[in-house]
């Protein structure tokens, strides 16, 4: 499994659906709103959709999607 980031973590918290569908879905659409200045979160939104995209279900269902602001 791939491994995600402290701040990958934190975006996939705030956009999380419960579903790894429902996850890519809510970010690809945040997405859309950004701001072209906005690259920093682009790269990171970009990079957890990549990551996503190679796990299985199963794999998400794993993860353990809670904040770590301390990191």
């Amino acid at each position: 499994m791939n491994t995600f980031t402290n701040d990958e973590i934190n975006l996939m918290c705030i956009y999380n659906t419960g579903t790894k569908d429902g996850l890519t879905d809510a970010l690809t659409a945040m997405r859309e709103y950004l701001e072209p200045e906005e690259t920093e979160l682009r790269d990171l939104t970009d990079s957890v959709l990549e990551k996503l995209e190679a796990i299985s279900d199963e794999d998400f269902a794993k993860l353990e999607l809670f904040p770590d602001f301390d990191e």
